[in-house]
This record gives structure tokens, C-alpha cells and sequence, in this order.
């Protein structure tokens, strides 16, 4: 009993049950090695709504509706939902748009990173070892006193925003009114029943909110502190991930998965933008401390600062599709290399600048 109170257990426990649904999301209907993506999610919200007119890639996902709106449920539960903010929102929004870009350069947030390995595409390979760079380079400016700022109480409604804005997306998701946009093709096309969606994403987000899972956040603690407790979390999602394709059969001749960096679902393998995408998602998000899905968590728990990064995410995401930068299985977008190139030189400068 002593052994299932620890923290490192429940947060092994969370991984494995989190990889496990997250595997089989693509079974219950949503797209191949996709079957949770923060990034790739929310650039279907945004299509939802009209930001972008990408046909191919707009729906408004559920899971994300449930992320915020579960961490807002269980926060409360437990007593932690506290109203914050004021920590330099201007440039969490930017960095959160860079966060959004890098992602869809390289096609998927950390969290599809690691199911796209667990699905045999070795680019997810190439895309650690840029996160992990990005990482390090985000601990270089933490070390040398990067900050920005502190968030102070403010008033409990101003909390109360980003949950009634996803309750608000959730009506529009049942009701389907005329002016939101689905796709009849592609990936947005692909998606589990509505209610399975919701309630996934209502588990996720409490296992998440409990036990404080990132995406970054765990390698930035392995190298700054040593700390793996988030890194043991990610590592069971991992192999819970990996274990659950084969055992439902996503592998072998009739599975939707194979080994190898060519001909993977809704990839693509220039090594060197798959590399620098997440190397850019990597350093952004240490800079603003987490992780897309950690944001939609801090932001239910009444993390202004972090309501206002996801408003950057979706902003990155309109900006990559209405303006070339996001990548399909072709390729690279015709100017996402270059927007890569300006987000790390921005990153670099905030690291330098924004300094105690």
C-alpha cells in the first residue's frame, strides 16, 4: 500500500494508462499514429472555427474540450484551482505560437512524437533528439537567470475564462451549427464518436493534473535537477504505447504500421526540419515551462498566463496553414524552414534578454 501512495507509482501508472488509450484512439477512429495529438488537435480546432481554411485538417476535437475542462473539474475536486496570472502573457503568446509552428513543421507534439516511435516511424527518432537539444539549449538560458516573471493572484472569473470558453466549444460540438467548419477528407475527417473523445480526454487531464505530467518538462528535469520522476511517466506511455499496437495487431501484414522512416501515415522524413520543428518546440516550451498538453492543464487549473499560451497555439496554428509553413506527407510547407529559422534566433534573444 505504501508502494501505490508513492508519487513516481502513480505517475508510472498514469503513463501506462495514458499510452494505452492513446494507442487506441486510432482504433476507435482517429488517424493513424494520432491517436492523441495536442498540437495536431488544436490546429483542428482552429480549423473548426475558421482560422484556417485548410479543408483537410478542421474539426473541433473533443479531446481537447476535455483536457482544460478536466484539469478545471479536478483542480477544484482537490482545492487547486487558483486564478494566476501576469507573468509576461505577450510573449508566452508568441512563444506559444512558435511552439504551435515548430510542431507542425515536424507533424505532431511531443506526445505524438513518442506514438509515432511507438507506431515504427523511426522520424520520431529524429525529432527526440531535437527536442532533447532544444531542451538543453531552453536550461543554458535557465541557468543563466532566464525568467518571466511572476504571476499574482487575480480575480477567481478571470480564471473561470478558458474552462467557459471550452464548455462554449463543447456545445458547438454537439450542436454543429452551420458556420463551423468539418472536413469531409484527410485527417479532420478521421475522429472517434464525440462522447468516447470527451471522456478520454476527462481521463487524460485528471491523470495529467494529479501527478503533473510534461512532455518537456521531464527531460528539462533529468538535465537540470536530475529528477526523473516525469521522465518515468513518459517512458510507461511509451512502452504502454508500443505494447498496445502489437497486441491489437497495428503491426504485421495486416496493420496499419511498419518500421522505418519512409511511406509513414501523415509523416514526413526530411531529418533535418523534423530535427530543428521539434528543436524549436523544445526550446520554446522550456522557456515557457511545459509542454502543450501541461498549458491546457495549468490553463483549466485558472493559469491565466497558460490560457493565454493556448490562444498562442491556436494563433501558430492559423499562422502555419494560412501562410505555408505547415507540413504535409510531401514535405516541408514552402516557408516553414525559414519561419523554424526565425523562431529559434526569437527564442535565443528572449533566453539572453529576458534575464534577473
Amino acid at each position: 500500500m505504501k508502494l501505490l501512495l508513492t508519487p513516481r507509482f502513480r505517475i508510472i501508472i498514469a503513463g501506462l494508462v495514458f499510452g494505452v488509450l492513446a494507442a487506441l484512439m486510432t482504433n476507435w477512429g482517429n488517424p493513424p499514429n494520432m491517436g492523441i495529438c495536442v498540437a495536431c488537435f488544436l490546429r483542428d480546432v482552429a480549423g473548426a472555427l475558421g482560422l484556417h481554411r485548410a479543408a483537410v485538417v478542421q474539426y473541433l476535437r473533443p479531446e481537447i474540450i476535455g483536457f482544460l475542462l478536466g484539469a478545471f473539474i479536478t483542480a477544484y475536486a482537490f482545492g487547486e484551482f487558483r486564478s494566476r496570472g501576469g507573468a509576461s502573457p505577450l510573449v508566452r503568446f508568441i512563444l506559444g505560437a512558435l511552439v504551435m509552428i515548430g510542431a507542425l513543421v515536424f507533424l505532431g507534439c511531443p506526445i505524438r512524437m513518442m506514438l509515432r516511435i511507438a507506431g515504427g516511424d523511426l522520424n520520431g527518432m529524429v525529432a527526440l533528439a531535437g527536442l532533447i537539444t532544444g531542451v538543453l539549449v531552453g536550461i543554458l538560458f535557465l541557468k543563466r537567470g532566464f525568467n518571466l516573471g511572476r504571476a499574482t493572484r487575480i480575480h477567481p472569473l478571470v480564471g473561470w475564462t478558458m474552462p467557459a470558453l471550452m464548455l462554449g466549444l463543447l456545445l458547438l460540438a454537439i450542436f454543429k451549427p452551420g458556420f463551423i467548419f468539418a472536413s469531409e477528407t484527410g485527417p479532420g475527417a478521421m475522429y472517434a464518436p464525440l462522447a468516447v473523445s470527451l471522456v478520454i480526454g476527462l481521463v487524460v487531464s485528471f491523470l495529467a493534473q494529479r501527478t503533473r505530467m510534461c512532455f518537456v518538462g521531464a527531460w528539462r528535469d533529468v538535465f537540470l535537477v536530475r529528477d526523473f520522476y516525469l521522465l518515468s511517466g513518459v517512458i510507461a506511455f511509451f512502452i504502454a504505447a508500443l505494447v498496445t499496437n502489437y497486441v491489437v495487431g497495428n503491426f504485421g501484414a495486416t496493420g496499419i504500421y511498419h518500421w522505418g522512416f519512409t511511406s509513414q501515415p501523415i509523416a514526413h522524413d526530411n531529418h533535418l526540419w523534423n530535427f530543428l520543428g521539434m528543436g524549436l518546440l523544445g526550446l520554446a516550451a522550456t522557456l515557457i515551462g511545459g509542454c502543450p498538453l501541461r498549458n491546457l492543464i495549468l490553463a483549466g487549473e485558472g493559469d491565466t498566463d497558460a490560457g493565454v499560451t493556448v490562444l498562442g497555439f491556436l494563433a501558430g496554428a492559423a499562422i502555419a496553414h494560412n501562410f505555408l509553413l505547415a507540413s504535409s506527407p510531401n514535405g516541408t510547407g514552402a516557408w516553414g524552414p525559414l519561419a523554424v529559422t526565425i523562431g529559434l534566433v526569437f527564442c535565443v534573444i528572449i533566453g539572453l534578454v529576458m534575464r534577473e
